[in-house]
């Protein structure tokens, strides 16, 4: 007890409130159960301590990861009821999915049932499928997912220039008049393809010239620790995921051939859709799906994309194509306000209604001429015109 109480205090201590991520003001902090999901490395548990140092009484308050030695020999609800018994009121748990001893669901339930002066926050993998434990947490638990930065937070944590968000409708009507502002006596392109290299996660602080050693062991701890935690997946089949993304990483973004695909690392063609699902929960992939699809996670995707632009440096072979990264950055900070599906003309539908083409400077309208609601996102450009919006600027949604 004492340990965790110092790896409490310790964590706290080196906490800094300088920078916060888009979720801190989204999360119902005294909800009485919320849980956080995300990437590895995408800050939840900067985000709790940073909400225990800025908003509660830290005598009030305690933080504890699951994957702590302290949990070998001894039980989370024994521990709660302890803290309880000395006044604790908020409880922030972390990486509820190394409990090792796979029953955080049930005892997340209890907690719940039996403290109700207990405020409790958990965090996890993105894997995790919070409402398929052993115990029915729908009704109590409310899900947020922390993404990885914007490239309007990627801004704001470079000290380049502090951007409220921008609102979907307001980037369609406004863009002109917001890229004028946000641009004005800096440089924004080459800040861009810097956040497309090294900018997604806010580990890429920690130092340049070892962020892409560190997104491989990054991923490579997400398949060969979260996913058998979650999923209880076995070592061949870590191993043929692995070979997956590889093959996938040197070919996305692509229509696939899930047969094909399926021969190539050896997993059989009706159980490809899982294998794919699994690496888009882990946010390593993008699936982009057909309008209606979306409801449907087991159908063949109509593009599968690399989650970010970051992954396509550390996982190709060789210097990632500019279309490709163009396509994956668009997606993958679009989905996250709305609903982004495959477009028979263009390149993607956004919330069923605007169609977008992506491309550099010279690209027209000549693939969507007279559809309605149709722009382009246009790479090279600081300021756009009229349907033309700058594609930099889709990284300001949230």
């Amino acid at each position: 007890m004492e340990s965790l109480l110092n790896t409490y205090r310790n964590r706290l201590a080196q906490t800094d409130n300088h920078f916060v991520r888009y979720l801190m003001p989204r999360v119902h902090w005294e909800d009485r159960l919320s849980g956080i999901i995300g990437a590895r490395g995408t800050g939840k548990t900067t985000l709790m301590l940073q909400y225990v140092k800025k908003h509660i009484d830290t005598k009030k308050a305690f933080y504890v990861s699951l994957d702590d030695m302290y949990f070998a020999n001894n039980r989370l609800v024994d521990l709660v009821y302890k803290l309880w018994q000395d006044g604790v009121t908020h409880l922030f748990i972390d990486e509820v999915h190394k409990y090792p001893y796979n029953t955080w669901a049930q005892e997340l339930k209890n907690i719940y049932d039996s403290y109700p002066e207990i405020h409790t926050v958990f965090s996890g993998s993105s894997i995790l499928k919070i409402y398929a434990g052993n115990a029915d947490l729908s009704r109590r638990a409310v899900e947020y997912e922390l993404f990885g930065l914007s490239f309007r937070e990627f801004l704001n944590f470079e000290g380049v220039k502090k951007i409220p968000v921008v609102s979907f409708d307001d980037l369609l009507k406004r863009h002109i008049e917001i890229a004028s502002e946000i641009t004005r006596g800096i440089k924004i392109m080459p800040l861009f393809r810097q956040y497309l290299q090294t900018g997604y996660f806010p580990f890429y602080k920690e130092g340049l010239h070892s962020y892409s050693h560190k997104l491989v062991n990054t991923i490579n701890a997400v398949l060969e620790t979260d996913l058998p935690a979650v999923d209880n997946i076995e070592f061949t089949s870590v191993q043929k995921l692995k070979r997956l993304l590889g093959i996938i990483a040197e070919m996305a973004p692509f229509t696939p051939n899930l047969s094909k695909l399926g021969e190539q690392v050896d997993i059989l063609r009706s159980n490809l859709p899982k294998s794919l699902l699994l690496l888009e929960r882990a946010r390593m992939l993008g699936l982009l799906r057909a309008k209606g699809k979306n409801l449907r996670p087991l159908s063949k995707p109509s593009k599968i994309y690399l989650d970010n632009p970051n992954l396509a440096y550390s996982l190709k072979s060789e210097k990632p194509d500019i279309g490709n990264l163009r396509e994956t950055f668009f997606y993958n900070q679009v989905r996250i306000i709305g609903d982004v599906t495959d477009a028979p003309q263009g390149d993607f539908t956004v919330n069923g209604q605007y169609l977008f083409e992506v491309g550099g400077r010279s690209k027209t309208f000549a693939q969507i001429a007279n559809i309605p609601f149709s722009y382009l996102a246009i790479d090279e450009t600081e300021i756009g015109f009229g349907n033309r919006i700058p594609l930099w600027m889709f990284g300001l949604l949230y």
